[in-house]
């Protein structure tokens, strides 16, 4: 089967409208932490299309009953349509060993998580889905929504809205919307630190989002930055709210965000703790994110072209591959993608 994923069509899938969800357990008065897991577990019940159930099931069918829930995200999810598009999903599993009868992609997995993977499912009588997905266990997405997470690859991406495709049940649900409650404290800790300077909780994401997308080498435009906020102004002042009280309540910040102000202030040693923890992780999150791009070259699939039609959907720069580089990318497509970073089109 073709790995090679097809610019986007012109008719496109419409993502339902999200359910009325169930009412969730009320939370505790004057508690911003449970309110703001509350806010994420509102989320997590957004319907989902057919088209997104039929490829959770073949993730569930792909890592069996060790998977305990799958979030759907990312620009699929928030730009409301499907076909055309490569849909993303988190697979949360168990633990490795029940997800893998190959020892080496539970190695890979447990030593610098997540397995990434690429798949196109053919569809009869139309354009076939793809996907791709990541493979991470219940404790490491758990830990690497925590502000001691080394890397903002999850808490940076889970901040954000995502709904779950399926979960197995509503004690996981609800453990995963605290974890990713965790990860919007985290976020808004890291940027109140980072952009002290920034008035306005839009201002405060933008510059957010711009910085954590420093620690991958990703082609997202500023517009196509912008465009994460702008999906959703009202939910991302209103996380900001609750995180910030959050915070308040862990002695690291003073004040609060009154209409989308940041009348906020935090601890000096608090700020200066964050911002030397941030630059010495920073060099590391960047070697590892080249090592986690040799590791999926493994897993993924026809992952070089793949790369470059990504590369030339969000920054319009076109690379044509010879047919040594299609037929053998781990040996010969590497120049390519360090030619990219040496001119900066990759950072």
């Amino acid at each position: 089967m073709s790995s090679r994923s097809q610019p986007e069509s012109a008719e496109r899938s419409k993502v339902a409208e999200p359910a009325e969800p169930a009412a969730p357990a009320a939370p505790v008065e004057n508690d911003p932490r449970t309110e703001l897991a509350a806010l994420f577990e509102d989320e997590h019940r957004r319907s989902v299309p057919d088209e997104i159930r039929t490829l959770t099931d073949e993730i569930r069918r792909r890592h069996g009953d060790a998977v305990s829930a799958v979030f759907f995200y990312g620009s699929c999810l928030r730009r409301a349509y499907v076909d055309g598009g490569v849909v993303d999903f988190y697979a949360i599993v168990d633990s490795y060993r029940g997800a893998y009868r190959s020892r080496m992609l539970r190695l890979s997995n447990t030593l610098l998580p997540p397995n990434v993977y690429y798949v196109e499912l053919p569809q009869a009588g139309g354009e076939a889905l793809r996907m791709k997905y990541n493979v991470v266990s219940r404790d490491d997405f758990a830990r690497a929504c925590r502000p001691e997470s080394l890397h903002a690859i999850v808490w940076a991406r889970f901040c954000q809205p995502a709904a779950l495709s399926w979960v197995r049940d509503d004690q996981t649900r609800a453990a995963l919307a605290g974890d990713t409650a965790e990860a919007a404290v985290t976020m808004v800790s890291r940027m109140l630190a980072l952009h002290p300077s920034a008035a306005t909780t839009e201002e405060l994401w933008q510059a957010g989002f711009a910085t954590t997308y420093t620690t991958e080498m990703r082609v997202e435009t500023a517009e196509t930055i912008r465009q994460v906020y702008d999906a959703a102004p009202e939910r991302y002042a209103r996380v900001t709210a609750l995180a910030v009280e959050v915070l308040a309540r862990r002695g690291l910040v003073q004040g609060r965000v009154e209409d989308g102000r940041l009348r906020v202030r935090m601890a000096e040693p608090a700020r200066q703790a964050i911002l030397s923890s941030w630059n010495r992780k920073l060099p590391i999150a960047k070697g590892l994110y080249v090592v986690r791009l040799v590791k999926s070259a493994l897993t993924f699939g026809d992952w070089l072209p793949y790369a470059l039609w990504k590369l030339t959907r969000h920054s319009g720069v076109t690379i044509e591959l010879t047919e040594r580089q299609r037929r053998h990318p781990l040996i010969w497509g590497w120049p390519v993608i360090l030619r990219l970073i040496r001119g900066q089109t990759l950072r």
